[in-house]
């Protein structure tokens, strides 16, 4: 368990013009350094710890997916398929003129670094990608589709290991006031759908088939009591990717992050060093 200490945030919003002009994508920006991209889960973007102990040695830019920005949910509207947020985002990286940053993704952003890596090989510099989707094995098959439709306890068992820890009782707490809840609550639905697009009902967009072309380095990331998406993804990953290693965090489940940071950290900090 981790104290509870302030979350610093993201320093500043950065904003690029996207996809012909149609989209303003925003990007929190916070730490100074190596640059690294940071690609949000299904759930959207919650500025976490993890992301604040990152930034004390690099500068994190996580990307908000489009639709999923507060004041601006229309914008999931201008994308109709995957390979469209795909292009989008490889967009977004050269008009923050980016050069080979690392790149970390987790859960739905784990399947987007990896398949930008596959894409665009010179894209990245390294990845580090933490339960991702993307695979599907049909002996082991992944619970998306029932997760989505579940009520907000189920979700939080199959999430999380322990979902009394205080980080993600604090992530979860409301508003006080009434109407402001009532935005908050309907801004996490409408981002559920917005990443839904892409993963419903089967998060495999033929990821499998790429990726052998990807040829930086990589650490895959697990969360051992990961009930979305079971260990055994993990090799399967490891197995398509050649550069790979593999790292296992006990007592946590699909968003080890969250639950164990500095375990997370641990694990990948000294692979982010070496480049």
């Amino acid at each position: 368990m981790i104290s509870i200490t302030p979350i610093r945030g993201a320093a500043r919003t950065e904003r690029v013009k996207v996809w012909a002009g149609q989209i303003e994508l925003q990007i929190r920006v916070a730490g100074s350094g190596p640059a690294i991209v940071y690609f949000h889960g299904a759930n959207g973007l919650w500025w976490d710890r993890f992301l604040d102990q990152l930034a004390e040695t690099h500068t994190v830019y996580a990307v908000e997916m489009p639709g999923t920005s507060f004041g601006d949910p229309y914008a999931i509207h201008k994308l109709d398929t995957y390979w469209d947020l795909l292009l989008l985002y490889h967009e977004a990286i050269g008009a923050l003129g980016l050069v080979r940053p690392a790149v970390i993704g987790a859960c739905m952003g784990g399947m987007v670094a990896l398949d930008l890596a596959a894409c665009y090989p010179a894209l990245f510099s390294r990845a580090v990608v933490i339960d991702p989707l993307g695979l599907w094995l049909d002996d082991m098959p992944i619970a998306y589709a029932s997760l989505v439709a579940s009520t907000p306890e189920k979700v939080l068992q199959t999430l999380y290991d322990d979902p009394g820890l205080p980080q993600i009782q604090e992530m979860l707490a409301l508003p006080d006031d009434a109407d402001v809840r009532s935005q908050v609550i309907g801004a996490m639905v409408w981002t559920v759908g917005c990443t839904a697009k892409f993963l419903w009902p089967i998060p495999d967009q033929g990821l499998g088939k790429r990726l052998h072309r990807v040829v930086i380095p990589v650490q895959i990331i697990w969360g051992r009591n990961d009930k979305l998406v079971p260990l055994a993804y993990a090799d399967a990953f490891a197995a398509r990717i050649a550069n790979s290693q593999v790292a296992i965090i006990d007592q946590v489940g699909h968003v080890p992050q969250l639950e164990q940071p500095e375990q997370t950290l641990s694990a990948l900090m000294p692979f982010l060093s070496e480049a």
